[in-house]
């Protein structure tokens, strides 16, 4: 059997000081070893200095114990069967990419995503081998007695042949170099993921506790609402002249809200706030009155997502020894991006950020990409007009510079964000829908880079992000009704339907390709931080957004850790390109200080 311990040693002793490179991994080994718990296949650096890749079929349950037993441990080059599979899957639907494939292991069924542990789990994660437990990467019983065991060669096998596989349908796709790196960073994001999880986010829980206090009232009974909530529940009531409402139901919340003459058919927060808007200028008595109805449901609604997201019982389930252990997703997201599983990793709201703090002698070093998904944009359509008011500068203030000195109607800071959101999201109305033809003629490459984008998925067809990730091919539901166009609503339906597909794909480009360089800016930040023995740790991350925690006097470093490997994620995923990726920093002492 072999332990945790066994298998860090393993990967510590073989990896030795080579730092993964993964800008030129180089998985062409066809001649893979058994190593115990995992696979390895030998690869070279640009020196030639030999450095294993270690493979596994499932990183997600492999690498939470290996990391408990070397906290330490630098990144080797790692190779995910699972995440990759499920990339090569999608490619191979898609005409143009090049990829054959036809997998060995079989493929997880849908409701399984690789990077999600299975329920229950089939090892113990955090404690060690012990009576009525399967040891790390032992064999699991077969369907025989309970003693009975596979032997390491019938596992082995299918793992090596799907790996062989994986190789040969990257070798021949039509970008072989760019899926290599997505398949390495992907599977690179579930030992980031990994550790994330392991260090988890500094949180202190008297502060959290209380923020409680202040925004919802004393901590009460069981299935009880706070002091606060239930004095707004009872003024909700009130203002709306219903007795009986139960404002934490929806439909109670809308008969409520349309039985006090309130016109519309969701409690969607927008919705609400755009019927105050419309109130006519002429009569601002109308809006006090509207105001006054919606007010108190917007109230009563932010502290409900509060309690429910946020408040004690997350507190009590996510939050230990001050530490909230988040669970990653890596590729959770269809474009590519990360998910969380439980607990709201990826929206801790501003009324608790306060509570994220590390501990004495210790800073929170606090990151984000300004303006990411633009200047992706700038690289994948070669704009050279977007990408020089990428240099040295906030993007979208930039773009308002040309605009004015151009005369065209992009002449705000925020006119320029807006125009640009709405040409990569397919917005046509509203401020976007009268913007964008402005923006076309600024930055015509840019915006018909998003078009053709938006008229292939329009025909059914898949696109893809720069490195390979590819978007899934429409449903039967999808071709059935884009195909029924025999009478008017049927040809308003298909048309509805080819716009939203259009509007997916337009974002699926930017949106995917963002999330690969934001993968390569978390690896080469860790990989650094390790390196060079730092006392810190990544702790979070949010699509463009990053934490360290650090030992105070190491902060000014990490600072320019973190600076500097933005530039070594752009040279890395898109080479040298005249599009800069600046990152804001800041040093700071809790997460609401850093906005």
């Amino acid at each position: 059997m072999v332990t945790a311990a066994d298998l860090a040693a393993q990967i510590r002793r073989r990896s030795g000081s080579h730092d993964a490179d993964l800008a030129t991994p180089d998985p062409s080994a066809t001649d893979p070893t058994t190593t115990g718990p995992s696979l390895r296949t030998s690869t070279a650096d640009a020196a030639g200095t030999a450095a294993p890749r270690w493979v596994f079929e499932r990183s997600v349950t492999a690498l939470p114990p290996v990391l408990a037993a070397d906290p330490d441990l630098r990144a080797p080059h790692l190779h995910d069967l699972r995440l990759v599979q499920s990339i090569l899957l999608r490619a191979h639907t898609a005409r143009g990419s090049g990829v054959s494939y036809r997998p060995v292991l079989e493929p997880l069924p849908a409701s399984q995503h690789p990077g999600i542990a299975p329920e229950p789990p089939v090892r113990s994660v955090w404690n060690g081998p012990g009576e009525g437990q399967l040891g790390l990467f032992d064999a699991a019983p077969s369907s025989g007695s309970p003693g009975d065991r596979s032997q390491p060669a019938e596992r082995i096998a299918p793992a090596v042949a799907e790996l062989g596989a994986q190789i040969q349908a990257i070798d021949n796709s039509r970008a072989p170099e760019k899926l290599r790196l997505l398949a390495a960073l992907e599977s690179t994001g579930a030992l980031l993921a990994a550790d994330m999880n392991r260090v988890g986010i500094p949180w202190d829980s008297a502060v959290h506790r209380r923020l409680l206090e202040e925004a919802l009232g004393p901590e009460p009974a069981p299935n009880a609402r706070p002091s606060r909530m239930g004095a707004a529940a009872r003024h909700l009531r009130e203002i709306l002249a219903a007795p009986s409402l139960n404002p934490d139901s929806p439909q109670s919340l809308l008969r409520g809200l349309t039985d006090a003459g309130v016109p519309v058919d969701s409690t969607n927060q927008w919705l609400l706030k755009g019927w105050v808007e419309a109130a006519p200028a002429s009569t601002p008595g109308e809006r006090a009155r509207r105001e006054a109805l919606i007010e108190p449901v917007l109230e009563y609604k932010k502290m409900s997502r509060l309690l429910t997201a946020n408040g004690w019982h997350w507190l009590e389930n996510w939050v230990r020894e001050d530490r909230f252990h988040a669970e990653y997703v890596v590729g959770g997201v269809v474009t590519g991006r990360w998910a969380a599983r439980g607990g709201g990793a990826l929206q801790i709201p501003k009324v608790v950020r306060s509570a994220v703090r590390p501990g004495p002698g210790r800073k929170l070093v606090v990151a984000d990409a300004a303006q990411l998904e633009p200047r992706v944009l700038a690289v994948l359509a070669r704009d050279d007009a977007l990408a020089d008011a990428s240099r040295g500068r906030d993007l979208y203030l930039s773009v308002a510079e040309q605009g004015r000195a151009r005369h065209s109607g992009l002449t705000e800071r925020s006119h320029a964000k807006v125009a640009l959101l709405g040409a990569m999201y397919g917005a046509t109305t509203g401020d976007s829908g009268r913007l964008v033809p402005q923006l076309t003629r600024l930055f015509p490459k840019a915006v018909a880079y998003v078009e053709h984008a938006a008229a292939v998925g329009e025909r059914g067809e898949q696109v893809c992000t720069w490195l390979g990730r590819w978007s899934p091919a429409p449903d039967e539901r999808w071709l059935t009704t884009v195909a029924d166009t025999a009478t008017a609503d049927g040809e308003r339906r298909a048309r509805s339907m080819r716009r939203s597909q259009g509007r997916f794909t337009r974002n699926f480009v930017v949106q995917g390709s963002a999330a690969e360089w934001a993968m390569a800016w978390m690896e080469r930040i860790r990989s650094a931080l390790k390196r060079e023995t730092l006392d810190a740790d990544l702790v979070f991350f949010l699509h463009d957004e990053i934490m360290v925690d650090t030992d105070a006097t190491q902060a000014p470093r990490v600072e320019d850790i973190v600076r500097a490997a933005a530039a070594e994620a752009t040279r890395m995923v898109f080479g040298a390109v005249p599009v800069e990726f600046p990152v804001t920093v800041a040093t700071v002492d809790s997460y609401d200080q850093a906005k």
